[in-house]
């Protein structure tokens, strides 16, 4: 019979529906199931070129290639069929899994080869219809079309049964029922595809809706001018209850400036147009009430309805950005007075100095013994003191300049307008006559309380030096320390050469530690002489700087610096320990040696472990205390009189001679020669060098009969002329020292005034 009818009905339904099937799934890769039933139906479309060559093939080896080829697209149909409905049920076949499942239906399907056809095809029958029978099972729990689709799989498997009971005959039958049985189930599959494809975006686009309705980020589509979608929380922000007055509001001048409004549709249409994948914006905008807020977009381009839209998202960081703006206003404002700080100052000196050309005055103001308020009063009225100052300078100023507050008592002010010294003057003069009045204090406490008070105030214009910032601050600073030297409300600027002056000061402390540790520093000896017959008897010991690549420096260039840097104790020990070491030297040398001087600082005068530093150096050294003198200076007796004394009184004990230096500089007086049991008075060389003129004279011979009546040595220091020198002698000085002798010597030098005594 010729079966050529049935067999093209039935394979352009295979074809036709496996197509589909197939073109499901590249529409929507998520339907996994329909590319395996696709496939299984386009391995469908073999069997009838499979069946005639096994059957009606010349010679046994096309007809045995035919039979091998049933048997492969049998296990491949099977295969995928299973693989198919396993996926449509929802079950994830491992890799392993699908091999074992075709390789033991191809290994089946060889063995049925073997045997009778018409058993082949029950066997075969049997197969399918037990493949649809568990495919039934999987499917039954899912719905309608999944076990529509079962049923119809067992139904296919039952029709082959129609070519085992009527034999050849019945073919054309079962090709027929078959090929509409396949259509039914094909197009069940197409259905349960588009069904579960249009489920699983129903569920996404749920998911979707729920993200976007509970999200705190505003999100709206946009086309054109017109907003087609607005959850909740963008209606949030900006204050609106429906999408309708969102649209009103946007569409409002409110909402956008002019120039807003036209980069807002220029970048639109570039999102739209595909120019820029995403854009990213952020700007101050108003609520409905007209609340200032800060917002960040982000926008891109979706399909809304098969059109083109813009999808923005919306975040609302007006809370952060105002956290924000007050950290900073904290970092550069004074939490007092709130005016800017000493980092809005820096900050506001930068962009001045930025500015070619530019000429602005810079003003430091601190205020004279404010510790006095905290002192009397307490904290809290000090601080309404300065709030009040800080009132009063702003009116002052008049807009004039910026004032600042940069610490404590020290404020500043930044004026753009003042470009020369006069105009910087009148800034101050303005100043001056507010605080010429007084200041009306409100305490919580005890009242209100007027206050006077007097500010010292530095100025500088730039440029000054380099004309940065910093050196504008170094010049106001100097101008404002010279300002405290006068008394009252005063306004100074630099002195000529500050920054010099200021950088040798700090040079020379920076220097002096390495100094101290290298032992840079040596001594020069005076001689000192008798007035009558100028003979040799003793020395002063002075120390001098051998510094690298400077020289030799003086002590009136480092003393200071000592004293402030603390390192005058170090020095100190360091002269002592080196005048000693010479004395222990020359008696060594000589036989005998000669008192030599060492001046004490004020700082090692009040050290109370000093006299036993002294005591521990002489015995080191085994030299005789009678051969010490430690030289002080009238001064430092006056300020540190009880310690001095006590002092003194340990080193005279030891038998170490003491001198008062620099006698008739400020605090002459009986009581001082009195109290302290110093052995010898040094005449400042300001009051020898006037002689010998007759009221010189006398005052030098009071001093002389003053000594006498205590028993007290007089050295007149600082001689230098014949004429000096007489009438020092004449006046009752015992000992006199100066240029007229000798300079300070070396070592060596003073040694050979030695070996001529």
């Amino acid at each position: 019979m010729d079966y050529t009818l049935s067999f093209g009905f039935t394979t352009a339904i295979n074809l036709i529906v496996g197509l589909s099937l197939l073109l499901t799934w590249w529409r929507d890769p998520r339907q996994v199931f329909t590319r395996d039933l696709g496939w299984a139906y386009l391995a469908q479309t073999l069997v009838p070129v499979a069946y005639m060559l096994s059957t009606r093939a010349p010679g046994p080896a096309s007809r045995g290639v035919g039979t091998l080829l049933v048997v492969v697209v049998s296990a491949l149909y099977v295969g995928l069929l299973m693989l198919g409905s396993a996926r449509l049920a929802g079950y994830v076949p491992t890799r392993r899994h699908i091999l074992g499942l075709f390789g033991g239906l191809f290994v089946l399907g060889i063995g049925l080869i073997q045997i009778d056809a018409r058993w082949a095809q029950a066997s075969s029958a049997t197969l399918h219809m037990a493949a649809g029978m568990v495919a039934l099972g999987w499917l039954w729990h899912r719905g309608f079309a999944e076990r529509l689709v079962g049923m119809l799989l067992v139904l296919v498997g039952v029709n082959q049964y129609i070519f085992v009971v009527v034999g050849e005959a019945g073919l054309g039958v079962q090709l027929a029922i078959a090929g509409v049985l396949r259509l039914i189930l094909g197009l069940t599959l197409l259905h349960t595809a588009v069904t579960r494809s249009s489920e699983e975006s129903r569920r996404l686009r749920l998911r979707f809706q729920q993200l976007v309705e509970h999200s705190h980020q505003g999100v709206a589509v946009v086309q054109g001018e017109r907003v087609l979608y607005a959850n909740p929380a963008l209606l949030r922000i900006y204050g609106l209850n429906s999408l309708a007055d969102l649209n009103t509001f946007w569409r409002g001048p409110a909402a956008l400036t002019e120039s807003e409004r036209l980069a807002s549709r220029e970048r639109h249409r570039q999102v739209i147009d595909g120019v820029i994948p995403q854009a990213n914006w952020d700007g101050v905008r108003v609520r409905a009430d007209g609340t200032p807020i800060q917002l960040r977009f982000t926008a891109w381009r979706i399909d809304w309805d098969g059109l083109p839209a813009e999808q923005v998202v919306v975040t609302d960081e007006t809370v952060q950005h105002n956290a924000a703006r007050a950290l900073q206003h904290q970092a550069t404002h004074d939490g007092l007075t709130g005016l800017p700080n000493r980092n809005a100052l820096r900050e506001r000196l930068r962009q001045l100095c930025a500015q070619p050309g530019k000429r602005f005055a810079l003003m430091l103001l601190d205020v004279d013994r404010f510790k006095l308020f905290n002192e009397a009063h307490g904290h809290s009225l000090g601080d309404e003191v300065l709030r009040t100052l800080a009132s009063a300078l702003q009116q002052a100023v008049n807009g004039d300049a910026q004032v600042l507050r940069l610490g404590e008592d020290e404020f500043a002010l930044i004026s753009p307008s003042a470009d020369d010294e006069p105009s910087v003057r009148g800034l101050g003069a303005l100043v001056r006559e507010r605080l010429a009045q007084a200041l009306t204090v409100q305490s919580s406490s005890d009242g209100q309380h007027e206050f006077f008070l007097d500010v010292s105030m530095g100025a500088a214009l730039h440029p000054v030096g380099p004309g940065t910032p910093e050196a504008l601050l170094r010049a106001a600073t100097a101008a404002m320390h010279r300002a405290k030297a006068v008394p009252g409300t005063s306004l100074q600027f630099p002195p000529e050469g500050f920054e010099r002056g200021s950088g040798q000061v700090l040079d020379a402390e920076q220097g002096l530690r390495a100094g101290v540790s290298k032992d840079e520093f040596v001594l020069f000896y005076q001689p000192k002489v008798d007035a009558a017959n100028g003979a040799l008897l003793g020395f002063e010991a002075l120390v001098r700087w051998d510094r690298p690549g400077l020289g030799r420096i003086a002590p009136s260039d480092f003393i200071p610096a000592a004293e402030r840097t603390g390192l005058i104790g170090p020095l100190g020990r360091l002269i002592l320990a080196q005048a000693c070491q010479q004395i222990a030297r020359w008696r060594a040398e000589h036989g005998e040696a000669f008192p030599v001087a060492v001046n004490v600082s004020p700082l090692q005068l009040i050290d109370t472990q000093f006299p036993q530093l002294v005591a521990d150096t002489l015995a080191q050294h085994r030299v005789p205390p009678a051969l010490l003198t430690l030289e002080i200076t009238e001064s430092a007796a006056v300020t540190h009189l009880e310690q001095a004394r006590d002092q003194i009184r340990q080193m005279r004990e030891l038998g170490v001679r003491v001198a008062l230096d620099d006698f008739g500089t400020g605090f002459s007086s009986l009581n001082l020669l009195r109290s302290l049991p110093v052995s010898t008075v040094k005449i400042d060389r300001s009051l020898i060098e006037p002689l010998p003129a007759p009221d010189a004279a006398a005052v030098i011979k009071a001093i002389c009969q003053l000594a006498a009546v205590l028993q007290l040595d007089v050295v007149a220091e600082g001689v230098e002329t014949d004429a000096q020198a007489q009438a020092a002698r004449h006046a009752g000085c015992q000992v006199l020292q100066g240029a007229l002798y000798a300079p300070p010597l070396t070592v060596d030098d003073a040694g050979a005034w030695l070996a001529r005594a």
